[in-house]
């Protein structure tokens, strides 16, 4: 089902594909990303993204590094890809998609989506009614979702005040006040300490899931005047075609983009802009960053473990494990509240509750040339 917007405001999502996801090692390696593993289905994070998002929107843009253009064009082929100047974190990405789907659409609303979370029914309804909040406003938009528990791993978003008419489920679409469906943010905070994650629950503050909607003049706007104004500068002033199948190449603009320090959109946009709105959401929702976050979103065996990718699991006296494998038959004696990993030829274990410290260990693979 495509989305319903009028031909003068089309809708037009703009997935995130160009992260490694490295606290996946080794599902996750340098030339095979997070998004492009089949972690819980046959398809992969990557196409059950851009499957949700047709939803929603009217068209599809993918944005990714060089490496991982042709990865995306065979999972994706039926969506736009788009490959930004330079990797420099989440900011300059959706800065370059922002202006190249401004060039070739009349006066669009953007959805920015991760190409990597798991989200669950209600996912539609509730971003279309974002994207309504974003052109009826001009406001920069973020999704906060409504925690389910006191959560260390994710930041968080304080509102100003509650919506007056949050819908009761995300199923509910028809919200005809636009105000009544989104607040101002009043701050965003970083991950929490356990004491400070039940406080902010207590409080009424959302989970930031990093998904974001924008008129790209309001985008533009904030970006002027932000860390990504250079590479901003250098679009204006460029002449950027008119279709997203046009390759683009511009020398200024490519220098602009490598110059600037990776920036992540939350740093560079959002907590510094002064017109940002929360909208509530409630459909489920993981970003299964880290091993652990499989023991949430998958189903367990009587012994509570559970499995991921392609794996035939034995246990004797072992439970609360988390296995995963592209293909092996793993068994498990006496051990429990582990994370143990096999794909190619490589095999992680770890404890689930050191499985964040995964990424340090990647570090040090990069710098051996190992990862």
């Amino acid at each position: 089902m495509t989305a319903t917007a009028t031909p003068a405001e089309p809708v037009v999502a703009v997935v995130l594909a160009g992260g490694t996801g490295s606290r996946l090692y080794p599902a996750s390696r340098s030339d095979r990303p997070k998004q492009f593993l089949p972690l819980f289905e046959a398809s992969s994070l990557l196409e059950q993204t851009v499957s949700r998002a047709r939803d929603v929107a009217d068209e599809v843009v993918v944005v990714t590094r060089a490496s991982y253009a042709e990865g995306v064009h065979e999972r994706v082929p039926d969506a736009d890809v788009l490959v930004e100047p330079a990797g420099r974190d989440t900011g300059p990405a959706l800065l370059y998609a922002t202006a190249r789907v401004d060039a070739a659409f009349s006066d669009p609303v953007i959805l920015a989506l991760p190409s990597d979370h798991l989200v669950g029914a209600g996912f539609a309804a509730a971003t279309r009614r974002g994207t309504e909040v974003a052109a009826a406003t001009d406001r920069l938009v973020t999704f906060g979702v409504e925690p389910t528990r006191p959560e260390t791993g994710y930041g968080y978003i304080e509102p100003a005040r509650r919506p007056s008419a949050t819908p009761e489920s995300d199923s509910d679409a028809d919200l005809s006040d636009t105000d009544a469906a989104w607040a101002p943010v009043e701050s965003f905070h970083e991950k929490p300490d356990p004491e400070t994650a039940e406080s902010y629950v207590a409080a009424g503050h959302y989970w930031n899931a990093g998904f974001f909607a924008w008129r790209p003049s309001a985008f533009l706007r904030a970006a002027a005047d932000s860390p990504i104004s250079g590479p901003t500068a250098a679009l204006d002033a460029a002449e950027l075609p008119g279709t997203l199948d046009t390759e683009f190449g511009a020398a200024d603009v490519e220098a602009a983009f490598e110059s600037v320090d990776p920036v992540s959109v939350d740093y560079a946009i959002f907590e510094v802009a002064d017109d940002v709105a929360v909208v509530p959401v409630s459909f489920p929702w993981d970003d299964v960053g880290s091993w652990d976050a499989l023991a949430r979103v998958a189903d367990a065996d009587d012994g509570g473990n559970v499995t991921a990718g392609n794996v035939e699991l034995r246990t004797l006296d072992a439970g609360d494990n988390v296995v995963a494998a592209d293909e092996a038959h793993v068994s498990l004696i006496g051990v429990s509240d582990l994370a143990v990993v096999t794909w190619d030829d490589r095999v992680l274990v770890v404890p689930k509750d050191r499985a964040q410290e995964v990424k340090r260990l990647v570090r040090r693979l990069k710098a051996n040339g190992e990862f």
